[in-house]
């Protein structure tokens, strides 16, 4: 677990899966993701998230608010590349706030905590994040992390048909402080 002023950053647990259904699938959280999928697709994000911290120690954790907690999303790091893209070994960095949370810092928040635990607990040499291009909230927070475009990285998601403008990641990385 990963403990900041506001957040705990923990492993998922199946209780979870109703309440991060209904916390993410609404239209303006999944504008970015294709619209809002059912239960079954959430639960199949949270079952990986399951066994990556089983096989690597870290996923995209829950992020739990530490006064009442509620789930209030995700975020946390993993090996997330894509076989056949640029990015198939890259740590990943992800995140996804509930709406009644944004504009609070809480992504921030649980981004800080990610990355200085990304650089403690693993020998990777960068950290990397990928968006579409129209999710200026979430590249505008790459940017505040300290992260910079790395259009050599883009690539074209492999769950979206070619040409579809949601799978056209855009790639933002940082590098490991000297």
């Amino acid at each position: 677990m990963i403990e900041t002023d506001r957040l705990i950053l923990r492993p998922w647990r199946q209780a979870d899966k109703p309440v991060f259904h209904a916390l993410v699938n609404t239209p303006a959280m999944m504008a970015h993701f294709g619209g809002p999928p059912d239960q079954a697709a959430h639960d199949r994000i949270i079952d990986r998230q399951i066994a990556l911290q089983a096989r690597d120690g870290h996923c995209m954790w829950a992020v739990e608010l530490r006064d009442t907690g509620a789930l209030a999303g995700v975020c946390g790091v993993r090996i997330g590349g894509h076989a056949g893209t640029p990015v198939p070994e890259e740590l990943e960095i992800g995140w996804r706030i509930g709406e009644a949370w944004w504009g609070q810092g809480i992504a921030r928040e649980a981004a800080e905590a990610s990355i200085a635990w990304g650089w403690a607990n693993t020998g990777r040499r960068r950290i990397a994040a990928w968006t579409v291009i129209g999710n200026s909230r979430s590249w505008g927070l790459m940017e505040r992390l300290g992260m910079r475009r790395r259009t050599d990285l883009d690539f074209a998601h492999p769950d979206f048909r070619a040409g579809d403008p949601l799978g056209a990641m855009i790639v933002y990385a940082i590098d490991r402080p000297a």
